[in-house]
């Protein structure tokens, strides 16, 4: 529990989650309270929701404080998708697109077997 004998530096005068305080002592002997700031999670893939490696775990002002190199990953999908994430959507979007071909390739090879014209789309 907090000292009883320290009052709180700033405004609010609750102990809510953004008045986090922790006691400290100067080196006058003093006993103050020292302001935390609230704890991060970090920045996590959309789809395993696993931890996004690369990217710092910062408070959204400081984040905005970083250049844009720092602040995501050079991919596809980077800085919002995990490298294995990313990696099994291409390969899904490369073999639905195959199966397009193919398929396409099977109506007209059946209806050059009926002898029909295949419509233009």
């Amino acid at each position: 529990m907090p000292d009883r004998r320290l009052t709180y530096r700033r405004r609010k005068s609750y102990n809510t989650r953004s008045n986090k305080v922790k006691v400290v002592k100067t080196p006058a002997n003093r006993l103050v309270y020292q302001y935390l700031s609230k704890k991060v999670k970090g920045p996590s893939c959309g789809d395993c929701g696993k931890k996004l490696n690369g990217i710092p775990a910062l408070r959204p002002t400081k984040l905005r404080a970083l250049g844009k190199r720092q602040r995501t990953v050079t991919r596809p999908y980077g800085g919002s998708r995990c490298a294995r994430c990313t990696k099994e959507r291409i390969l899904r979007a490369f073999l639905i697109e195959e199966q397009k071909i193919v398929k396409k390739l099977l109506k007209e090879s059946q209806s050059k077997k009926k002898g029909k014209k295949p419509k233009a789309e």
